[in-house]
């Protein structure tokens, strides 16, 4: 690598969904608007169960891990960075459960080595809408959200599961943001590495493009524990000495958070990886941790990825594509239905109702539906509240029969 730098990028990703309620029947009898979330979610049970169990096994331990890292760091000559995006609903149910969580992110933020990174408020799939107007006003929310409680500004955009084309790219800079994080995926990539800055085709737009390394991101997301890996067990030396043999300007590794104590157990040694990763890091000559906005700030675009707009690209599954929410009939006719029920449910000029409308656009929801083999089948069964992807279909349905049927009410 000779004396060339190469900037390694943390990045991980934090959302909590409002989950359905495994509905039978729905009796919407004595029901008002205003109740509809306590209505149609499980806010007291399945999210408040599953939110406190991944504080204690992940949001808790990590945070310190990294608030110890970056103290350790401070006086050094490189400093140990990170950077988050925390979905508006994962926001709303720390307030909910457990406020001291949003607590322990903030401290990690006020550190000044931390960047929060731009989402969808709902972590929704209105980025695959025709029209992008509901997917700037999430942007928005999720913009003044994290002005409000981090008191910082996002410079660089993660759409909900890394989707991406050529119009959301047009899209994200147009808002006014500084570059945008996609999977490195081969189908886009094609020979190249997705170890360097690209951009979309100059008559979409400028915006900087920062691709996933999903190699090297998957050694420590999904293969850590698997002891049929034959680079079993991952080591934080030898995985920075991969990094440091990987050629390119930029390694971005991205991933979910939960990977840390909640995919990967504590008796995994998940944990004693990441406290000495930074360290293991930092003394390979021509590496250095930095955010993603300084990444942009610092190196060019090296070329264009030409990302149609029926041909997203996405982290999710094998395929990384839309697939994984849109890949049936059953998740196909429930988005169809969602987004046609877009400017009916604007006109009620309800919030209640749009509000809601826009927790059913969370893309958890139809995530649940797939029906997938083996492998990818497997992963979306382990993330499911339901089941099976049926039972998760018949629960929508209803909330979605009796949600419609309150719209044309208060339309009339």
């Amino acid at each position: 690598m000779g004396d060339q730098m190469t900037s390694v990028t943390l990045y991980f990703k934090v959302h909590q969904p409002w989950r359905l309620k495994k509905h039978a029947f729905l009796d919407s009898s004595g029901n008002d608007h205003e109740s509809l979330h306590d209505f149609y979610f499980d806010k007291g049970g399945t999210d408040k169960e599953i939110f406190h169990r991944v504080a204690k096994k992940c949001y808790y331990p990590a945070n310190d891990v990294l608030k110890q890292a970056i103290k350790d760091f401070e006086d050094k000559e490189e400093d140990f960075k990170i950077a988050f995006s925390l979905t508006g609903t994962f926001i709303e149910q720390c307030k909910e459960f457990d406020p001291q969580v949003l607590k322990s992110f903030r401290e990690l933020v006020d550190t000044g080595k931390v960047e929060i990174l731009g989402e969808t408020y709902h972590h929704s799939l209105a980025s695959l809408f025709d029209d992008h107007d509901e997917f700037k006003e999430q942007v928005e929310l999720h913009r003044e959200l994290v002005r409000e409680e981090f008191g910082v500004e996002p410079k660089v955009f993660s759409n909900t599961e890394a989707l991406y084309n050529n119009k959301i790219a047009e899209t994200v800079d147009d808002l006014g943001f500084q570059g945008i994080i996609t999977e490195g995926a081969d189908r886009i990539l094609g020979w190249r590495s997705p170890n360097y800055l690209y951009r979309p085709p100059k008559d979409s737009a400028s915006i900087p493009v920062i691709t996933k390394n999903y190699g090297l991101s998957d050694d420590i997301a999904f293969r850590f524990s698997a002891r049929w890996w034959d680079k079993w067990p991952l080591t934080a030396d030898k995985f920075a000495s991969w990094l440091s043999e990987t050629e390119g300007e930029v390694v971005n590794l991205s991933m979910d958070y939960e990977t840390f104590g909640e995919h990967h157990w504590a008796d995994s040694g998940i944990f004693s990886f990441l406290r000495s990763l930074p360290g293991e890091v930092i003394s390979q000559d021509g590496l250095s941790f930095k955010t993603p906005s300084e990444v942009v700030d610092s190196h060019e675009p090296k070329g264009e990825i030409d990302v149609f707009e029926y041909d997203s690209v996405s982290w999710a599954d094998m395929e990384r594509d839309e697939s994984a929410w849109l890949g049936n009939w059953m998740q196909q006719y429930l988005f169809e239905e969602l987004k046609m029920l877009e400017d009916h449910v604007k006109e009620t000029g309800n919030e209640h109702l749009i509000e809601v409308w826009r927790k059913l656009l969370t893309s958890d929801h139809l995530y649940y539906l797939c029906n997938k083999g083996e492998g990818d089948g497997d992963v979306h069964s382990y993330f499911s509240a339901f089941d099976n992807h049926y039972d998760a279909f018949r629960s929508f349905m209803e909330v979605l029969r009796d949600f419609k049927k309150r719209v044309r009410e208060e339309k009339d």
